[in-house]
């Protein structure tokens, strides 16, 4: 995975974790912003449209979890890498900041080997979904290249982690995919969720498509079925 001419945004309102976290990144090769709270990590990844985000959760004026929700919610954003730089080491605050849309949280006090580490595997996951080829099941089409799912000509807005669960599951239709799998493949092994996370996902994937193509196969996993 070639760093160059991958953008970083990262914000946080303690300088030393800015100056910190740039001088690993930017010794590895990408290309590094900063922002010193929500409000101003918000217009700089609009203006900057980075490749990656970083995003202390306790932030003023917005949280991390605002930005996170308010950068989902806009289409352009939807494939954008997002990560949570956090203090807060509860499973719940993680499970949350996940169902806010993140992709990764890295703990506080950050490792810069942890940290590198996490961004370099984010991206080698991130280009190979973006090789994937279009699935075309009944009247559902997901198109990763263009992070898109169209069920009967209606467009279906979907966040990150919502679109790469069902583009998993429909790429092997009948197929029963085991929970701890869809964690390994979706949120990769170093990140700790439990169940919860992938049942609010299933959830508001059947709610956005407005039909049940996914199958609970109790106490194993999941499949798609049209």
């Amino acid at each position: 995975m070639d760093p160059k001419g991958k953008r970083i945004l990262v914000a946080d309102d303690e300088p030393d974790i800015l100056e910190i976290i740039g001088y690993n990144l930017r010794t590895e090769g990408y290309e590094v912003f900063t922002a010193k709270d929500g409000e101003d990590a918000l217009v700089k990844a609009k203006s900057l449209k980075p490749d990656i985000i970083l995003l202390d959760v306790m932030m003023p004026h917005r949280t991390g979890m605002d930005v996170c929700k308010a950068l989902r919610s806009m289409p352009s954003f939807h494939d954008t890498l997002i990560v949570f730089l956090t203090a807060l080491n509860d499973e719940i605050s993680h499970v949350r900041g996940l169902e806010f849309g993140a992709d990764d949280y890295i703990s506080k006090p950050i490792s810069p080997r942890v940290l590198v580490t996490k961004i370099n595997s984010l991206f080698r996951r991130h280009s190979k979904t973006d090789e994937s080829q279009i699935i075309h099941q009944g009247d559902i089409t997901i198109d990763p290249s263009q992070f898109l799912v169209i069920y009967k000509e209606t467009n279906i807005s979907l966040a990150k982690k919502e679109f790469e669960l069902l583009y998993l599951l429909a790429s092997r239709p009948g197929r029963v995919f085991l929970r701890n799998e869809i964690l390994t493949q979706i949120w990769g092994s170093d990140v700790i969720v439990g169940d919860r996370t992938i049942d609010v996902h299933i959830r508001k994937i059947r709610q956005k498509l407005g039909i049940d193509c996914i199958t609970t196969v109790k106490g194993v996993g999941y499949k798609f079925d049209i």
